[in-house]
């Protein structure tokens, strides 16, 4: 009686495995989905305060699959990283990927009060135990970026922004690239009789 109990809570267990992966792999669809069709609008008109126009276009196949030459060419490209920024969510991981984006923008900052304040922001986020988005460094990377903290400068996140980069670059660019999000960037958008208006 026992082992067919521990049977039916195995077999519970593995449907709620395959219901999870379910669920995960629809959402993950729907924001590939919700990603292609907002970017795939022809042009989009938005003005700014000055009264200028800026359009944005659905990156091009050929764009897409420039970012698979190199990891710093995705990166380069705004599209290349909200393409990339949507993937690694549906992965559970964009913590990276923000992170390495906080730090692009510490570095411009150019007032010396601010750069103390996103530091410290930065480092609540992202570095210390049990931050919100905790990323994955060694406690030595820890520890030094809690003493540089005491007098912030621009590069005292740089040790950490290295690693990150390089676990983006060795773990998630490449299984990016096989996925079929990306794959679906670089094909060629096929014409519907409803986008043509007949």
């Amino acid at each position: 009686m026992e082992r067919g109990s521990r049977r039916r809570a195995e077999l519970d267990e593995a449907d709620k495995g395959r219901m999870m992966k379910r669920t995960i792999i629809k959402d993950w669809k729907k924001k590939l989905s919700y990603f292609l069709q907002n970017s795939s609008r022809s042009s989009k008109m938005k003005s700014n305060k000055a009264g200028k126009h800026h359009t944005y276009f659905r990156p091009s196949p050929e764009e897409a699959r420039l970012w698979s030459e190199a990891f710093d060419e995705l990166l380069a490209n705004k599209y290349g990283v909200a393409a990339f920024r949507a993937f690694l969510k549906s992965e559970f991981c964009e913590e990276n990927i923000e992170f390495w984006l906080a730090c692009e923008d510490f570095k411009k900052t150019k007032s010396p009060q601010k750069l103390t304040l996103k530091a410290k922001k930065i480092y609540n986020d992202f570095i210390e135990k049990e931050a919100p988005k905790e990323i994955n460094i060694d406690f030595q990377t820890k520890n030094m970026i809690a003493q540089n903290l005491q007098e912030a400068t621009h590069t005292c996140f740089s040790a950490a922004q290295k690693r990150v980069y390089s676990l983006m670059e060795n773990n998630s660019y490449p299984r990016f690239l096989e996925s079929e999000f990306y794959q679906e960037l670089c094909k060629k958008p096929s014409i519907t009789r409803a986008a043509q208006g007949t």
